[in-house]
């Protein structure tokens, strides 16, 4: 019996070491076992860049939006006029403009500014059911620009996630904060 133990794993090791001696296919062995960590990293530096480009793409527009408002030309608009003549055609080549929210409100002085991320509430449907305010600040006011965004995640491999909404989306926001120019 020990004899044909020692017989059969003196094969199987003879396997092992052909196995380990032969070259013919080793790259793409060696690829196979690679590549499934190479392309979690690449999908996931991927994903963050688009990301931080939208991000940026979004800050950019709340800064501009911001100096409309700023030198009183976007003070006599509606939250709508606003929303589609001075903020869509900036965030359009990236965002769909019916998803952005837009929150605009005027204050006395930089102390009582808020510039914190708002908290989105949802109705049973999973949509977003805040009110979002529009105050046009007169001249001297400090005014707070934000611009909400759900920017849809794709799950990465090996668990990279950069959502943090109950829906799976990732919030954005741009903000702007600034005292009205007297005009």
């Amino acid at each position: 019996m020990t004899r044909h133990l020692a017989k059969y794993f003196r094969r199987a090791a003879g396997e092992v070491f052909r196995f380990a001696r032969a070259r013919r296919g080793a790259t793409a062995v060696e690829f196979a076992l690679i590549a499934p960590a190479f392309l979690a990293v690449l999908i996931a530096i991927l994903e963050t860049a688009i990301f931080l480009f939208a991000q940026q793409t979004l800050q950019t527009a709340a800064l501009q939006a911001g100096r409309a408002l700023m030198t009183g030309s976007g003070s006599a608009l509606t939250q709508s006029q606003f929303a589609n003549n001075t903020v869509c055609p900036l965030v359009q080549a990236l965002f769909n403009c019916s998803n952005l929210y837009i929150n605009v409100q005027s204050y006395t002085d930089f102390a009582a500014a808020s510039t914190s991320a708002p908290t989105l509430t949802y109705d049973a449907n999973g949509s977003v059911s805040n009110t979002w305010n529009y105050t046009a600040g007169a001249p001297g006011q400090v005014m707070v620009v934000q611009l909400i965004y759900q920017w849809s995640v794709v799950g990465g491999p090996l668990g990279f996630l950069l959502s943090n909404l109950p829906n799976g989306s990732a919030e954005m926001m741009g903000i702007s904060a600034f005292r009205v120019e007297p005009y």
